[in-house]
């Protein structure tokens, strides 16, 4: 059971786990908000890594056959904290401000109300499976808050850099409606008495 909980799948969830707290470190070397351009450049590799230890650890845990229920329930909630903690972080420094703050009140919201949901099913031991267009608002959400972790640093090597990540994470949030509704109708007849 232990040698599961630490083989290298799982090893790569409990990396991106430790990748958040780094990630936001890099914002407050000095001890208060600064997104310099070194923030930004480390933050972001920070969060490529951790992005692609998400496709691997799923990958590797298949074709290895090393499935376990420790992975199963931190990788999710290893996409959640990453996603989120970065979304609060860019807010704070403002790179999401004005009517952009609402795309990403939209995919907090619904990473929330779908964690309850699955743990709600899950107690009834319903299992809803992730949907491929699911995956898709994951990838679109990495490469719109990889976009926007470059930021004004970003804007300096290619222009626009903000602005694309601003239209990204709108398609994300469009994504995260879809798929947020998809998941409520899939768990609706479970819900009912």
């Amino acid at each position: 059971m232990a040698s599961r909980a630490y083989n290298i799948p799982n090893l790569l969830t409990y990396a991106r786990i430790l990748a958040v707290p780094l990630i936001v470190l890099c914002f407050f070397v000095e001890g208060r908000l600064q997104s310099s351009d070194f923030a930004r450049w480390a933050g972001l590799a920070i969060f490529i890594v951790a992005s692609i230890t998400d496709y691997f650890d799923g990958y590797l845990a298949r074709i290895w056959n090393q499935t376990s229920n420790i992975g199963k329930m931190l990788d999710p909630i290893a996409d959640k904290l990453l996603i989120a903690a970065v979304l609060l972080l860019l807010a704070a420094d403002q790179t999401i401000a004005g009517w952009s703050l609402w795309a990403a009140i939209t995919i907090l919201c619904r990473e929330i109300l779908v964690s309850g949901l699955r743990e709600y099913l899950a107690a009834l031991k319903v299992s809803v499976p992730v949907t491929r267009i699911a995956k898709w608002k994951t990838t679109a959400q990495m490469v719109a808050i990889a976009f926007l972790l470059a930021g004004p640093a970003g804007d300096k090597v290619l222009p626009y850099t903000t602005e694309m990540g601003i239209t990204l994470l709108w398609i994300a949030a469009i994504l995260t409606i879809y798929t947020g509704y998809d998941y409520f109708r899939a768990g609706a007849k479970h819900m009912v008495d």
